[in-house]
């Protein structure tokens, strides 16, 4: 008997809407041009996600049980509104590694709704993140650093770089396809925030 051991990459996210997205784009270019001296690989706009919870390589055959924890967690809150501003760096900027934009506003609420969706997905295998969760939206990943003057100065100047308000309904399930070309993302299940309707 032949055991389907199929597995596809995933993880958990909200996305963005399209205007936001433009507007990061804005940022990005603008970000190119005053850091060409730097080594950034940046994150196209259609890979850009609110990501909750990264699964990596999962079995197909596990997904339902994956959307039936996203799902719980989902109606364990309503609609959250974010605010998409500031410019900040990880790990900090004596090792600059990513560069992102902050997420401010309902946040405390993405806190408790990230917990209990972590919690959710342990009980299916899937071990808690150990690191503390920030939201924040990737921008670029800094390849080699060879002049953090710049991206110093900019991380002053928050408001500069603001890329607008949303509110977000639904925790999206994506699966990463990388190619030569870049990772392709699919939507393959939408758990909706319920609660209080």
């Amino acid at each position: 008997m032949q055991v389907d051991a199929t597995t596809i990459r995933a993880f958990l996210a909200i996305e963005p809407p399209d205007e936001v997205l433009r507007n990061i784009l804005d940022i990005q270019n603008r970000l190119r041009r005053l850091l060409k001296g730097m080594d950034i690989r940046w994150v196209k706009t259609d890979g850009i996600h609110l990501t909750l919870k990264f699964l990596g390589d999962v079995f197909e055959k596990g997904i339902p049980d994956i959307v039936t924890a996203a799902s719980k967690a989902a109606a364990s809150v309503g609609p959250l509104g974010f605010s998409v501003s500031g410019l900040g760096v990880f790990p900090d900027i004596r090792r600059p590694r990513v560069v992102f934009l902050d997420i401010t506003g309902d946040t405390d609420r993405l806190v408790l709704l990230q917990k209990r969706l972590e919690g959710l997905l342990a009980e299916i295998g899937f071990p808690a993140e150990n690191r503390p969760f920030h939201p924040h939206l990737t921008l670029g990943r800094i390849r080699s650093l060879r002049d953090a003057t710049m991206l110093q100065k900019e991380l002053g100047r928050g408001d500069f770089y603001t890329a607008g308000r949303f509110v977000a309904k639904e925790l999206c399930l994506f699966q990463s396809n990388l190619t030569p070309h870049g990772a392709v993302y699919t939507k393959l299940a939408v758990s909706p925030f319920t609660a209080g309707k």
